[in-house]
Order: C-alpha cells, then structure tokens, then sequence
C-alpha cells in the first residue's frame, strides 16, 4: 500500500482503533461510471450550489485533458456510463468534443448531459438540443421547484420559465416521451 510508508491505517485498522467492527474485507470492482466534472462556468449563480459555479467562474478542462479522459474511456471497457456535470458542462469548449469522441469510440455507451435546462437557450447553443438528441445523450434536467415563484428566488428572475420554455424544446427533440431513454 502507498500509504503504509505515511503511517495511515488500513480502513479496518481504523475502524478497530476506534472501537468500531471491522467490516468485511472489501473488494474494489472494476468501474462502471465515468463521471467529468468538466468545469465551473455556468450561466446561472445558485446560492445552493455546492461547487460555487457561476458565470464569474472560468476554471473549465481543457482539450487535452479531455482527450486524456476518451483514451481512460477507450481503456476501460467495463465503463458503461459516461456522466458529464460541472457548472453548465455544456459551455465549456470541450463538451460537444468529449460527447462527440465518446459515442464514436464506445457506440453503447450511456451518454449522461446534467443540465440547468437554460443553457439550451444561451446563444451559440441554439443546435444544443438537437446535437444532443443526434448523439444519444440522455439529460438530466436539474429544476429545484415546481414553482415560478421559488425556482426564480434561487436561481434568478426568469429562469423557471426559460426552463420550461427549455424542456418543451426537449419534448419536441423526443425527450420524455415512452421509451426516449
């Protein structure tokens, strides 16, 4: 173990010190999620989100290191999951690449878009939601409320409608319809 020249005590050794059961010896599996935070540039400044994202928020992966993450991908072939988050992924340079590289390279993979819902009406995102039905990718919608009133008061004015308005344009691409995945 890398640890043991640090002093640090096996997870059971830890356990026992402190007067717990041990637990059954664990066994690590092979991977099946890949999960990217490829940034924290979002369109959106929630007060809840527990990474800080917001639009004064520029730290995003680079191409490179996205490239890194498609041959980890190629390597893996018990991964059937990709699952991209960070900030609004879909604003960083890297995402529609990532996606893109990812289905050609593994075409039964699980494609997984955590979307704020009004990053589909940012401009130069006006092809988003017919990119991502072309490529597969499911997309989880995040809306804090069923309330305008609410989801306005944590996200800013305006956004439940625009994320209404949003999940429309993915009803119409096939989203949320029998079967759409």
């Amino acid at each position: 173990r890398a640890l043991d020249s640090l002093g640090v005590p096996t997870f059971n050794q830890f356990l026992v010190d402190r007067g717990a059961a041990p637990s059954p010896v664990l066994h690590r599996r092979d991977p099946e999620v890949l999960q990217l935070n490829i940034g924290l540039y979002c369109n959106q400044a929630c007060g809840h989100c527990h990474v800080e994202s917001s639009p004064l928020r520029m730290e995003m992966m680079t191409a490179e290191t996205a490239s890194q993450c498609i041959e980890v991908l190629k390597k893996s072939p018990t991964i059937t999951t990709l699952d991209i988050t960070g900030g609004a992924p879909e604003l960083n340079d890297s995402f529609r690449l990532i996606v893109s590289l990812a289905r050609a390279v593994r075409p039964d993979l699980k494609i997984i878009d955590r979307c704020n819902l009004t990053v589909l009406q940012e401009p130069g995102q006006e092809d988003l939601v017919d990119f991502l039905a072309e490529q597969g990718v499911s997309v989880i919608a995040s809306l804090p409320c069923y309330s305008a009133e609410n989801v306005d008061k944590q996200r800013g004015s305006g956004v439940f409608e625009r994320s209404i308005a949003a999940l429309l344009a993915l009803n119409e691409a096939g989203y949320g319809l029998p079967d759409s995945g």
